[in-house]
């Protein structure tokens, strides 16, 4: 039932305008920095080539393209995630999922999955980019592995307190603002956590910015903690959103 529930958010996704607008507005806009990023890349080959260590076309142009990209749907998500549950409460649609002979959990994973779907679509078109660069160059896959899975789990991080923020209003402008406010500040406590540090390590406040832990990945640092990091912080999120969904079922 969870991949019906999620076949169906996938393809009220793609019924609405907003989600091709979406789609085409990332495109354009990541397709002008990739440019951007090669062309500088060519510029700086001289100076490259008399440095030691200098860093490859994946560092510059693949790690850039996708910080951009990290920080450009944070803008967008919020617009994909606000219509979810607080479109259904509105319209008063919410009682018939309720209603229906399937868990909370079910629900809100298939929404989740849903949306998560179209989001690694938007992540495929996105990767066609670094792939041209084969047509005339090499590039490090080991890096490119790392960039798509540290941005999946950064935009389910972001899809998931989307979903929850969702839950908890019938207005679905009110849930965008929500969700885009709590992201940024989840993106900028970076900014804070660089100010604080015990014992000359990171601070805990560092280690829950969402930024921190994809900058690495998107170096092509592959690690453990920050897959657990985001897998828990997923979880954490839908399971608020399954307790909360469960509260209005319980009141219907």
């Amino acid at each position: 039932m969870i991949w019906v529930l999620a076949r169906r958010e996938l393809q009220s996704l793609f019924l609405s305008p907003l989600a091709w607008s979406i789609l085409a507005v990332i495109q354009f806009i990541m397709a002008y920095i990739f440019l951007y990023l090669l062309q500088t890349y060519i510029e700086a080959q001289p100076q490259l080539a008399m440095m030691e260590s200098a860093p490859g076309v994946s560092e510059v142009v693949i790690g850039g393209m996708f910080q951009s990209t990290a920080f450009f749907l944070l803008l967008v998500i919020p617009l994909i995630t606000m219509r979810v549950f607080s479109e259904e409460r509105r319209s008063k649609t919410l009682p018939l999922l309720f209603s229906a002979p399937i868990s909370m959990t079910e629900i809100v994973l298939g929404k989740f999955f849903g949306v998560l779907a179209f989001l690694a679509i938007m992540l495929g078109l996105l990767t066609l980019m670094p792939l041209s660069i084969l047509v005339a160059g090499t590039i490090d896959f080991g890096m490119l592995a790392s960039v798509l899975i540290g941005a999946l789990l950064l935009l389910g991080a972001f899809a998931s307190a989307g979903l929850f923020i969702s839950t908890l209003t019938k207005q679905p402008i009110v849930a965008a603002v929500s969700t885009f406010g709590f992201l940024l500040f989840l993106w900028l406590i970076d900014i804070a956590a660089s100010s604080v540090s015990v014992d000359g390590d990171a601070s805990a406040l560092s280690y829950l910015s969402l930024v921190r832990h994809f900058d690495a990945m998107a170096k092509g640092v592959f690690s453990s903690s920050d897959v657990i990091f985001y897998l828990l912080f997923i979880t954490t999120f839908l399971v608020l959103s399954i307790r909360r969904l469960d509260n209005d079922r319980l009141q219907h």
